[in-house]
């Protein structure tokens, strides 16, 4: 199983696996190798700051994030 979950093997070496079978250092690199061109832009190296993207939506970050680090997903 590979993708952009990763692959299952317990290797932490390969979990970038691209589709064609190499291996990217980089989170953006990795990410643009699954990206279908013309459908949105290149993710850059740097990642930016969700906080700083997003500042009206904290609360409903905030939220999520309480979901997902609850009792369900233990």
């Amino acid at each position: 199983v590979r993708g952009l979950c990763g692959t299952y093997n317990w290797d932490q070496q390969d979990e970038f696996t691209t589709p064609a079978g190499d291996v990217e250092l980089g989170i953006a690199a990795f990410a643009n190798k699954f990206r279908v061109p013309g459908t949105c832009p290149a993710s850059d190296p740097v990642p930016l700051d969700s906080c700083d993207a997003f500042a009206g939506h904290r609360e409903l970050v905030e939220a999520a994030c309480a979901i997902l680090l609850g009792a369900t997903f233990q």
